[in-house]
């Protein structure tokens, strides 16, 4: 099968326009199919601070009500989104802007109130993404680039970018052999967190438990390496967690960040 890379990329990238631009310089390069799915919610918050629309968290996650709705859905899906496109297409990549709404892609289930109510924020399964569809862009050389929304019953929803990514991976793991990549502010998962230079270059399940039992492991990056194994059971070959500014290396055989397997 193809190669596919689902690459996301988060605030550390985002929030600053150097970064994103030697990010999509280095992306554009990629021969290969790929899709891109972004975040933002640092550059939400500062324009909601000028709207004067009060950005409330709990647990790390923003809470959605339908005023910072209307907020998300103009800067992840307008403003993020578009200045993304607008770039790559200057860098002769051929990419669509889309969120979960436009052509059904991702049709979410709006989340039911538990002991938080996050509001207008939408779950997703493999189920839920239009895989036909994305799998037509991709074989005619369009490049999906994600924005953080999902759709139902007529509502969009913020949705977790992370979420997004090993999503689109699973599904998309029936049509390629799929890298999901993580891409952050570390070179990958250290083995002592005040070391930068203590990348673990491969993890698999044995040497996962090995890590946990050891309690090496900082507490920030274990829901990263769920997530990851989660993908890897449901048929993703292979994820990395890695530094946005190494994607070249990351996107080789020879990784410079950490590759998860089974």
């Amino acid at each position: 099968m193809q190669r596919l890379f689902v690459i996301k990329i988060g605030g550390n990238v985002i929030d600053r326009s150097e970064a994103l631009d030697i990010f999509l310089n280095r992306f554009s390069k990629i021969q290969e199919p790929k899709i891109l799915i972004h975040g933002g919610g640092a550059i939400a918050t500062r324009i909601g601070e000028k709207l004067q629309i009060k950005s409330n968290y709990v647990n790390g996650r923003r809470i959605t009500d339908a005023e910072t709705l209307d907020l998300v859905t103009m800067v992840y899906g307008g403003l993020i989104n578009k200045k993304i496109i607008a770039r790559l297409q200057q860098l002769g990549s051929n990419a669509m802007g889309v969120t979960g709404a436009d052509g059904n892609l991702l049709s979410a289930t709006k989340r039911k109130p538990g002991t938080v109510d996050y509001g207008f924020v939408g779950d997703l399964t493999p189920a839920s993404v239009n895989h036909e569809l994305l799998n037509l862009l991709l074989n005619n050389r369009i490049i999906p680039v994600f924005a953080p929304l999902t759709h139902a019953d007529g509502t969009m929803l913020n949705t977790n970018a992370d979420t997004i990514a090993s999503t689109v991976a699973v599904a998309m793991s029936n049509h390629f052999n799929v890298r999901l990549m993580y891409c952050f502010e570390k070179a990958g998962v250290l083995e002592d967190v005040n070391n930068p230079e203590s990348v673990i270059k491969k993890i698999n399940q044995e040497k996962y438990a090995s890590l946990l039992k050891a309690g090496v492991l900082h507490d920030g990056i274990l829901p990263k390496l769920e997530n990851a194994f989660d993908a890897i059971r449901a048929g993703v070959r292979e994820v990395l967690i890695g530094d946005a500014e190494h994607l070249e290396k990351n996107t080789s055989a020879e990784t410079t960040g950490t590759l998860i397997t089974l």
